[in-house]
């Protein structure tokens, strides 16, 4: 590897490492040194092919993907962690309320399978189509759809906090609509 693309590499590398440990820490259901360990993989596999790669971010994501399937295909069945439920009125006006929120949802996130995880992670929070989620992991439209549906139930299940309710202002707004004008 030539001085230049070593730079070029490391300016990358610095630029992008938040950005992808964020991806990777979804991806492993909060587990920090898994997430750290699965960004230096891709990465090592990134710098081998470095000249080559013409999109380092789609490249980067996708090895973290594939390896992470990897890991969860070969992991042995584990017995799920269980945590305490939050107190009842746990919501609090001091802004607190985002970061239990952030909280549960990391909770919810770790006790979901990493199949699961991982079809929520590249739906939602990657945005990617169910066409582009298929691509990625390797598998058909319809299983990434039904995949997909159950794995909302299940953190629907794990965390029924995290269901908002209808805005109280949706409705209100409806009902002031007169009863010829709605369509």
């Amino acid at each position: 590897m030539d001085p230049q693309d070593q730079e070029g590499f490391r300016d990358y590398v610095d630029a992008r490492w938040s950005t992808l440990l964020r991806l990777a820490n979804l991806l492993t259901g909060g587990d920090r040194h898994e997430a750290e360990d699965l960004v230096q993989i891709a990465l090592m596999k990134a710098l081998g092919r470095w000249r080559h790669i013409e999109d380092p971010d789609g490249y980067v994501r996708k090895v973290m993907y594939r390896q992470q399937i990897s890991r969860w295909r070969l992991r042995r069945p584990h017995r799920e962690v269980t945590f305490a439920a939050p107190p009842e009125g746990h919501g609090v006006a001091d802004g607190t309320s985002d970061a239990d929120l952030r909280i549960t949802v990391r909770q919810a996130l770790a006790r979901l399978t990493p199949r699961q995880r991982t079809m929520l992670v590249l739906r939602y929070f990657e945005d990617l189509s169910e066409t582009e989620v298929a691509s990625a992991l390797g598998c058909s439209v319809g299983t990434v759809r039904s995949t997909t549906h159950r794995s909302l139930a299940r953190l629907r299940g794990l965390a029924p906090e995290l269901a908002a309710p209808a805005p109280a202002a949706a409705t209100t707004l409806s009902s002031d609509v007169p009863k010829g004008a709605r369509t």
